[in-house]
């Protein structure tokens, strides 16, 4: 569980210094990548590309994680994210659904969001 969780801040860290060089270390070659708002990537070179290309319009400011929830080989990660992205400063709270193969690394990876600003509508 603490390598999982190790693997896991790496990978974050990995966005906010924007060091692609570590992905191929995280995630396994056929990795299938679903993020928060719809799109999917499959295999590292496919991530790697993304990668890439995102950090060339954008950069992550923030990404805290909250808590980590182990079952099986599978890593659920709460935590909040916050990015400038082509001039623009969005963030969200969000999890992941993070599952690894028998030597720790990333095959399946599933993002959900939730929006910020929460709005409390029965106050």
């Amino acid at each position: 569980m603490i390598e999982r969780e190790k693997i896991i801040k790496g990978y974050f860290q990995s966005w906010l210094n924007n060091n692609v060089v570590v992905l191929k270390d995280i995630f396994d070659p056929e990795i299938i990548y679903s993020e928060c708002y719809g799109p999917e990537y499959h295999g590292i070179d496919i991530i790697e590309r993304w990668f890439k290309d995102w950090n060339k319009r954008g950069k992550v400011l923030v990404w805290d994680i909250k808590q980590f929830i182990h079952e099986g080989n599978t890593t659920a990660v709460e935590w909040y994210f916050k990015c400038e992205y082509d001039g623009e400063i969005g963030e969200f709270d969000g999890v992941s659904l993070i599952k690894f193969n028998e030597v720790n690394s990333i095959v399946n990876l599933k993002e959900f969001q939730s929006k910020i600003p929460h709005h409390y509508p029965y106050n």
